[in-house]
């Protein structure tokens, strides 16, 4: 595989990253991805609820988690307790049901702030690519100097364009966040 389409993937990997960071931050409306990899006990072994019941969102601001075993009802709402997503669950003996509270404005603020906080760190993430991938490039000598000049002109344009997605992902979720 040539240097420019590793990069790339190291790049996308970062961006994939960042998504998956910014679907943590909840932004007062339920989503099945805030307890979807929470841990339970389910007879000695550590299972994520997704693979335990079925979550469901009837309505924008709440969740429900139905079981498919009711036997680890009690051992989902402890680790959803445990998990302190500031939402308190309820258990009606069927399923668990979570109701996501709006959010007021300093904790808009906060979760902007924090949102802001994984674009740079994934900036940062995708900087290490490029550094890396320049140190292989100038390493290298197999590649003439003319080719080295060009490959690292293309890490340089792979690096802005994925520095701007990253900044669009963020602007995106502060959009969604200031959003009453």
């Amino acid at each position: 595989m040539d240097y420019i389409e590793e990069t790339e993937l190291e790049m996308i990997e970062a961006l994939e990253t960042l998504d998956k960071r910014l679907i943590t931050i909840r932004a007062g409306r339920a989503n099945p991805a805030m307890v979807a990899n929470i841990k339970v006990d389910y007879y000695g072994s550590m299972t994520p609820i997704k693979e335990l019941a079925n979550i469901t969102v009837p309505e924008a601001r709440e969740l429900f988690i139905k079981p498919f075993d009711k036997s680890c009802l009690k051992a989902m709402e402890r680790a959803i307790n445990e998990a302190n997503l500031g939402i308190n669950p309820t258990n009606n003996g069927e399923m668990i049901i979570m109701t996501v509270p709006a959010l007021t404005e300093d904790t808009r603020r906060k979760y902007v702030k924090d949102a802001n906080t994984m674009g740079e760190d994934a900036k940062v993430a995708l900087r290490k690519v490029r550094q890396n991938s320049n140190d292989k490039i100038k390493k290298d000598e197999t590649i003439s100097e003319d080719e080295q000049k060009r490959l690292l002109d293309e890490v340089q344009k792979l690096i802005e364009k994925y520095n701007k997605e990253v900044d669009a992902k963020i602007e995106e979720k502060e959009k969604e966040l200031m959003q009453v």
